[in-house]
């Protein structure tokens, strides 16, 4: 798939998608990312990002909500690499990542709102698999997110088929 351009998503899907209002900083080396919605709702704990991570990918976005927290970080460079060995095709980051500097040089999405070299614990916490709003978006499993350095997109449905063969929607 040819990557498609939040911003030609919006003018072209407008009634289609949502987008996410979270000021998100990219830090992986894809700089251009989407898949199919997976999810962890935690804060503060590493352990079910990396359990989940652990699992087969398949070209999937985990997205993370770490309730806003930049006080410790839920994603670096050991999580980053796990979820490449398992096709995971990029994480977002509902609060901080550490790393930054491998992150950067590492082939997958990574977004976050901050860094910081504090690692959560690992204990567990939290749930996977569980629907949430963030940003004004519902992130749920099944749904579809793009992320670019634009921002965040969320849809219920996927939309690079209907996308093929539009021309440049944009109007700028």
């Amino acid at each position: 798939m040819n990557a498609i351009g939040t911003a030609d998503l919006c003018d072209t899907f407008a009634a289609d998608v949502q987008v996410c209002a979270a000021q998100f900083r990219m830090f992986g080396a894809r700089r251009s990312f989407s898949g199919i919605i997976q999810t962890v709702s935690t804060y503060e704990d590493a352990g079910l990002v990396k359990q989940c991570l652990e699992q087969p990918g398949q070209g999937r976005v985990l997205v993370v909500d770490g309730g806003g927290s930049t006080r410790v970080a839920l994603l670096g460079d050991r999580l980053a690499t796990l979820a490449i060995q398992n096709g995971w095709a990029g994480v977002i980051v509902l609060g901080a990542v550490r790393d930054t500097e491998v992150l950067a040089s590492l082939d997958i999405g990574v977004v976050g709102l901050a860094a910081t070299p504090l690692r959560g614990s690992l204990d567990g916490a939290g749930s996977m698999g569980a629907a949430f709003q963030f940003g004004s978006a519902d992130f749920a499993p099944g749904r579809q997110v793009y992320c670019d350095a634009d921002g965040v997109v969320v849809s219920a449905q996927p939309l690079s088929d209907a996308y093929d063969g539009v021309q440049d929607a944009s109007a700028y």
